[in-house]
């Protein structure tokens, strides 16, 4: 498998990791020095999550506060050390608010092809 098919391999994966709810498999495929940066927060970029326990402490998050989350995947594409998926997040918060919304997320590969960064986008609905 080459190198661009091995990434979108691992971006699959990461994507079936993140409709089981299931960290580990996630987090297998990031560096122990990754970055997650979410949309919303305080800073311009969103909310930083720095290293490999803070970043499972942000996913965590999500499963927590939609517990029946589940992505709908538009394709991905890898070439050189960046990444980009795209998909649909839809599910119920533990407040009762019914979320469904476009997102990207652009991902940074290590020279060995682990998740260095993983910038997620998506659109604001009014």
């Amino acid at each position: 498998m080459d190198d661009r098919h091995a990434k979108l391999a691992s971006l699959r994966a990461i994507f079936e990791g993140f409709n089981a709810h299931d960290l580990d498999a996630i987090l297998s495929h990031f560096a122990t020095d990754c970055v997650l940066e979410l949309p919303r927060g305080p800073e311009p970029w969103g909310r930083r999550f720095e290293g490999i326990d803070e970043v499972r402490r942000g996913l965590a998050a999500r499963f927590e506060g939609i517990p029946d989350v589940r992505y709908e995947s538009h394709g991905d594409f890898a070439d050189g050390n960046r990444g980009v998926s795209e998909w649909t997040i839809s599910g119920t918060t533990t407040d009762g608010e019914r979320v469904e919304v476009r997102g990207c997320d652009i991902w940074t590969f290590t020279p060995g092809g682990r998740i260095a960064v993983k910038n997620s986008f998506w659109k604001i609905r009014e």
